[in-house]
């Protein structure tokens, strides 16, 4: 287990044979139900006002995908996986009780966020990303990637 939760020296591994790519993932933690299945559980914390019930805003949608390569990885080492993840999620509350100042104390609302992942978009998107890596061509930018971004204000700069 601490292999597979250290994502820069080890993690959950697959040598893609079609792609000769390696692919890995550091998990948080892996449960196990009553059939033996294998359970992804990821851990997250934020602060946010609003209470965290579910993963329907747009920003966590990467929570899901992240729970999603999990899964198929585990399904690629052979292992038997529940369709359902978990989401451990600890939102903190900085002004709680009407307290006006955050006095180095946080409280947390915890709650267990399942989540049916779906995973069958990872082998294609592993075939889009060997093509992309072998294309001649550079990619389009996408408009929310601060890193596109970044290349374009260079290239503006030394165009100039």
């Amino acid at each position: 287990m601490d292999f597979w939760r250290d994502a820069l020296r080890g993690g959950v591994q697959v040598d893609h044979k079609p792609t000769n790519l390696l692919i890995t993932g550091g998990v948080d933690d892996i449960w196990q139900s009553p059939q033996k299945e294998l359970i992804v559980a990821d851990y997250k914390a934020t602060s946010k006002e609003e209470e965290i019930t579910s993963l329907d805003k747009e920003w966590q949608a990467g929570y899901k995908r992240q729970a999603e390569i999990y899964q198929w990885l585990l399904r690629e080492n052979g292992f038997t996986v529940n369709a359902a993840a978990y989401f451990v999620y600890a939102n903190g509350d900085a002004n709680k009780d009407g307290q006006e100042a955050f006095n180095n104390t946080l409280t947390f609302d915890t709650r267990l966020i399942p989540y049916e992942g779906n995973a069958d978009w990872v082998e294609p998107t592993i075939m889009d990303i060997k093509a992309c890596l072998e294309s001649s061509e550079i990619p389009q930018t996408g408009e929310d990637c601060d890193y596109c971004r970044y290349r374009e204000a260079v290239e503006v700069v030394t165009n100039t």
